[in-house]
């Protein structure tokens, strides 16, 4: 576990590194709660610093934050503890907590749905309102693992029995996928990201019954349909694979 300097090197956190990082999870959820906000959610996905913890590919420590899968497991849900108590000293049990993750790791020693199942089964224990799960693809089967086979979200979903909601979310883009989605019954609730990008109206759309004339790809002729950053604008052009698909 490490973080880069100034040359570039990794270096091992230190304990009070990591305590410190905590800390800033939980000094997070209380500007959130100072600033009016409905809630959070603890980025634990997509290969960042939580993630890193909990995946033995990253982790090579061999004190009480690496190791075993319990010891992984600690930093995760010591920055959920933090989280929750802030939003308990604010005495604001509607403040909503929820926790995003990415399923699987594809390399040696990386996640499986066997360590992300119990990852799932400790938080749910833990009073945070949902889990948002991150895939390229929302009917995607487990690849290793418990369950290997079966789609990711229905695992994930028969582990919560109910104590949190899920979300799903991972390349929906017709009206089609989303009601295919939906009618899974995997998830209480499904995301979406590239289809709103390409879409900002998307929900008016649907609402209204008009889900046909929802755009698949962006048309790099009007960049001012999307109002995006130059910066993010230039990405999507580059063909960036988890970006929206530039019409040819």
């Amino acid at each position: 576990m490490g973080m880069l300097n100034d040359d570039t090197k990794n270096e091992e956190l230190t304990n009070d590194d990591i305590l410190r990082i905590i800390n800033d999870f939980a000094n997070a959820t209380e500007l959130s709660i100072k600033a009016g906000y409905d809630g959070i959610e603890i980025h634990a996905a997509n290969n960042f610093l939580i993630q890193q913890f909990y995946s033995g590919y990253y982790n090579k420590r061999t004190d009480e934050w690496g190791g075993s899968l319990e010891k992984r497991m600690r930093f995760p849900l010591e920055v959920v503890d933090a989280c929750c108590k802030i939003r308990d000293k604010y005495k604001k049990p509607e403040f909503i907590i929820g926790y995003r993750l990415s399923p699987e790791e594809p390399f040696e020693d990386g996640i499986t749905m066997t360590e992300t199942l119990a990852l799932v089964r400790a938080l749910v224990q833990k009073p945070i309102q949902y889990i948002h799960v991150s895939l390229k693809n929302y009917f995607q089967n487990a690849r290793r693992g418990e369950g290997a086979g079966t789609p990711r979200l229905k695992l994930i979903h028969d582990e919560i029995k109910g104590k949190v909601a899920l979300i799903g979310v991972g390349g929906l883009l017709s009206e089609k996928d989303i009601n295919k989605a939906l009618n899974t019954g995997f998830t209480e609730f499904i995301a979406v990201g590239k289809a709103i990008m390409i879409n900002k109206d998307l929900g008016k759309l649907l609402k209204e019954g008009k889900g046909d004339q929802l755009e698949l790809e962006m048309d790099k002729e009007h960049p001012e349909k999307y109002s995006f950053p130059k910066a993010l604008w230039n990405m999507c052009l580059q063909g960036i694979d988890w970006l929206p698909k530039i019409k040819k």
